[in-house]
């Protein structure tokens, strides 16, 4: 499967073998089950993050595997979000300090009209 990861303006598509989704259940359910504990998001304490926004903790720690050339935490947290949303197609990770505005872009987002057409 494939995610786009847009980091300051900059696209990478990343082919994340859909063994791993299976692979790492393990790991995912340990996620999860820590999320289930509440997270601090930026500025925010989420008492129960919905999928959206366990997503968005998930391309913040995109992040700093980015940032650290952390290549198997990149795929583990890109498995995650493809398995968490599936039909998502990008994600565009905030730089700024604020996980709350990371967009999830799904596939069906990227095929809206866009707007009236006049004959």
């Amino acid at each position: 499967m494939k995610l786009n990861i847009i980091v300051d303006g900059r696209a990478n598509t990343f082919e994340v073998p859909d063994s791993l989704l299976v692979e790492a259940k393990d790991f995912f359910e340990k996620l999860d089950a820590d999320m289930d504990k509440g997270w601090q998001m930026s500025r925010d304490w989420v008492e129960k993050p919905d999928s959206e926004q366990r997503c968005q903790i998930a391309a913040d720690k995109i992040l700093t595997a980015i940032e650290m050339s952390n290549e198997k935490m990149l795929m583990l947290m890109s498995a995650y979000i493809l398995r968490t949303k599936p039909g998502i197609k990008s994600i565009n990770i905030d730089i700024t300090g604020d996980m709350n505005e990371t967009d999830l872009i799904m596939e069906h987002d990227s095929v809206k009209p866009l707007g009236p057409i006049f004959s």
